[in-house]
């Protein structure tokens, strides 16, 4: 059980600043008269507490304290550039930022949850005893702001007003950090009191890229302190390690949810998006997919673009699933961004007219960004995240060079996109008929199926399986990806999964409103279904069909065919969204390759999941009993079908 505000705040510590008076005192003698006068707008004493210390820590030669208006806004984007951090792009209001070669994803191996000595952190997390966090701290963070400005921002997650938003400190020496916090997140100067005192907490971050130097990578660090809601950010650059109001303060929002809240709220690594149905209506989804499987893809098929990355859900009186989104913009990967898959992103980031920041691309000589999979026609030179570049350069040990890297991206104001919805600012949410789940199956699960009740939902969640992807360094291989959210879910898997079950099958729901949950698959390839080629078996395209089904599954409006897995959606229904939607066909042969079960591999990726299971603590029962019975349907199927069933043989039998 996490205990808050347990053990020495380490920033108070080191900062030395007791109470609201020395900390009044420490601004007098280290702001000028403006940032002065602005802080003396916050009245909280123990945000301003949190602020002092940051200072006395830091120690920073200039303070800067951001209010949101534009010229502050101007100003740090010009910080950013005359700090070498960004450069300028000829299209206006573009600009390119390199993170460090070896620091292009996040630093898993040096990155720790600061645990009292009776506390434990999730399994797949590293931890770091109070006591031994602040020497590291101290040696490697006092003083680390000298001859730099920091930048002080206050920020919601979340749309002011929503019950589960999250107000946050963004304290950073990175222009670049608090450029992108001032497009990814709403800033709340002006009630950000207000709101404090409203929900009653708020999170702190504190970052410097100290020298910015590849040397200084191996002592990088990240520390979450659950205890006291506060991170810090040492000597690394990529946005996932320093912006810290993100994946940090999202780990923040799960233990809220998970100790002190559980069954009525989810801090949940979902995009949510609207889909238009018959009659005009809009049925809201949100879904689950670890970074670099189809995410943004997916948020941006909708009708109604809220998110694409994080969701804040819980229940209101009425009993429907509401959810917001703690960010109002898109720090989005962009290997495989086209025209073809994504009209709406690309629409933005390839025309003039609103603000963006790449990160990791090439630039060519005429100052146009190109990346891997943009379906344009690739430079034969430019400049990229290794240096000079030609078609054709190998690294040292002979292995191509990309035009970008895998975890290059864009970041942008979800307001500026073509789909998006007023609703990212409602208070109360979106009702949220949909859940979904998806990984980077190449060769096991159908595109579409969906659970038999919100237990075997929440089972989807917990076992999805993906590739490796570009957003952690050195992570390789297939891997276990629980609810995708497993690398921000800073107890144990068993505490937050009791939390899932509680919140999904809670009593209170209304039953009309009750979520239907889904497992989604873009990546089947011809090879998975007996061919030789490692395309997919579809195109990028179809998950606008498979939302769709999706969408009138929920409102009762198809029938299915009933599996051990879950139902499937029948060919007939398809067929009429691929030709509605779509304008194309789709032939019985490929509904039967991606719909047929293929058993071994399902009990293999069930095998999986429940030896892998067994080595956690304190886990529901309730998991292995249907990962039970879904293994015994499974068996009985292949005895009387073998081990390919079709959906003609399905129909019926379940």
């Amino acid at each position: 059980m996490l205990e808050i505000r347990k053990g020495i705040d380490i920033v108070q510590v080191l900062g030395g600043v007791a109470t609201a008076k020395e900390a009044m005192a420490l601004f007098e003698s280290r702001m000028d008269a403006t940032a002065l006068s602005r802080i003396g707008a916050i009245k909280n004493s123990e945000v301003l507490l949190k602020i002092a210390n940051a200072i006395a820590m830091c120690a920073p030669k200039i303070i800067f304290v951001n209010t949101g208006s534009e010229a502050d806004r101007a100003f740090i984007r010009q910080l950013a550039i005359d700090n070498g951090e960004e450069k300028p792009l000829p299209m206006d209001g573009h600009t390119i930022h390199y993170d460090l070669k070896d620091e292009q994803g996040r630093i898993v191996d040096r990155t720790y949850y600061i645990a009292n000595p009776d506390e434990g952190v999730s399994s797949l997390a590293n931890k770091m005893l109070r006591d031994d966090a602040l020497v590291d701290i101290r040696e490697k963070m006092a003083g680390i702001m000298a001859e730099k400005t920091m930048v002080i921002g206050f920020y919601m997650r979340g749309p002011v007003g929503a019950p589960v938003s999250n107000p946050a400190l963004e304290i950073t020496s990175s222009a670049y950090v608090s450029h992108s916090a001032e497009i990814l997140y709403r800033n709340a100067y002006a009630n950000f009191d207000q709101e404090v005192q409203r929900l009653g907490h708020f999170f702190t971050n504190i970052h410097s890229e100290g020298l910015n130097r590849v040397e200084d990578l191996p002592n990088a660090r990240v520390f979450m302190d659950r205890s006291h809601w506060t991170t810090y950010s040492i000597n690394c650059t990529y946005a996932g390690n320093t912006l810290l109001l993100k994946k940090g303060n999202h780990r923040f929002a799960v233990d809220k949810a998970v100790y002190q809240n559980s069954g009525n709220e989810l801090a949940e690594h979902m995009f949510i998006t609207g889909m238009d149905g018959p009659g005009g209506r809009i049925t809201w989804f949100a879904g689950a997919a670890p970074s670099g499987c189809g995410k943004t893809t997916t948020a941006m098929a909708g009708n109604h673009f809220v998110g694409d990355d994080l969701a804040q859900m819980w229940r209101n009186e009425k009993g429907s699933i509401r959810s917001v989104n703690p960010e109002c913009g898109i720090f989005g990967i962009l290997e495989d961004v086209n025209s073809e898959g994504d009209p709406h992103l690309m629409k933005l980031i390839r025309h003039p007219g609103i603000e963006v920041i790449w990160t990791n691309v090439l630039i060519d000589a005429k100052g146009i960004p190109h990346w891997t999979g943009n379906g344009e026609p690739p430079p034969e030179k430019g400049f990229n995240f290794q240096g000079e570049w030609f078609a054709g350069k190998t690294d040292a040990n002979g292995k191509p060079v990309p035009v970008s890297h895998p975890n290059a991206r864009c970041t942008l104001a979800s307001v500026n996109l073509a789909n998006y919805s007023e609703k990212s600012e409602a208070p109360d949410g979106v009702e949220t008929r949909v859940i979904t789940y998806s990984g980077r199956d190449s060769d096991t699960m159908p595109p579409v199926w969906v659970a038999k009740n919100p237990d075997h939902g929440v089972v989807i969640g917990a076992c999805i399986v993906s590739a490796a992807t570009a957003t952690e360094v050195g992570a390789t291989g297939i891997k276990r990806s629980p609810w995708a959210n497993a690398p921000f879910i800073p107890g144990s898997l068993g505490e937050y999964m009791e939390a899932q079950f509680k919140f999904f099958g809670h009593a209170d729901i209304d039953p009309d409103s009750q979520p239907i949950m889904a497992g989604l698959n873009y990546f089947l390839t011809h090879q998975a279904r007996g061919g030789d080629s490692k395309k997919l078996l579809g195109e990028k395209r179809d998950v606008k069909v498979w939302l769709s089904w999706l969408e009138r599954r929920a409102h009762k409006e198809v029938e299915t065919i009933v599996t051990p897995i879950g139902e499937l959606p029948r060919y007939e229904d398809l067929l009429r969204l691929f030709t509605g939607l779509l304008d194309k066909e789709y032939p019985r042969e490929l509904y039967d390759k991606q719909f047929s079960l293929y058993v071994d591999n399902i009990l293999a990726r069930v095998d999986l999941q429940i030896s892998s299971y067994r080595n956690e603590i304190n886990l529901p029962g309730r998991l292995f009993e249907i990962l039970y019975e879904q293994r015994g349907g499974l068996q009985a199927l292949k005895q009387v079908f073998g081990p390919v069933v079709t959906p003609d043989q399905l129909t019926g039998v379940c």
